[in-house]
């Protein structure tokens, strides 16, 4: 099976609040066939630093049940040094989700690119925060420094 671009996200809930709500919006695109779920692994940290590592077997009835449909072909391909780095990162006292996917819509593109022998020599993500600076640039600002479009 070939694989489409894959990427990894540590998504981090700060005081152990995760209230559920991105459940319909990661259903949304899993359905869609937009990305499909690699691997979905929870980690929670006490306030005394401990560490806790949840699959989705591991979840409370009510979370696995939410999750399952959403990971249906989740296999476990974080490595055990991939959480222990989460972890040391993670706030005390918060949870993360630990989500690795598969881009599906980039697949036929992907494929589109290499049969044309093109290959991918740059790439990255643009934080939200820089994107939106970008934009909320004022026109005058621009023209100040000569750079008005």
């Amino acid at each position: 099976m070939s694989l489409g671009p894959v990427e990894y996200m540590v998504i981090e809930f700060p005081g152990n609040q995760f209230k559920g709500e991105i459940i319909p919006a990661l259903r949304e695109v899993v359905d869609k066939g937009v990305i499909r779920i690699i691997d979905l692994v929870f980690v929670t940290k006490d306030d005394r630093g401990s560490i806790s590592v949840m699959e989705l077997a591991d979840l409370q009835k009510d979370a696995a049940e939410a999750f399952a449909p959403l990971a249906r072909e989740a296999s476990t391909l974080f490595a055990e040094e991939d959480v222990k780095k989460v972890g040391e990162v993670m706030e005390k006292n918060s949870s993360v989700a630990l989500l690795l996917f598969e881009h599906v819509w980039a697949t036929r593109f992907r494929d589109a690119v290499l049969n044309a022998n093109g290959r991918l020599i740059a790439g990255e993500r643009i934080p939200k925060e820089a994107v939106d600076a970008a934009l909320a640039w004022k026109p005058e600002e621009q023209e100040a420094l000569g750079v008005a479009p």
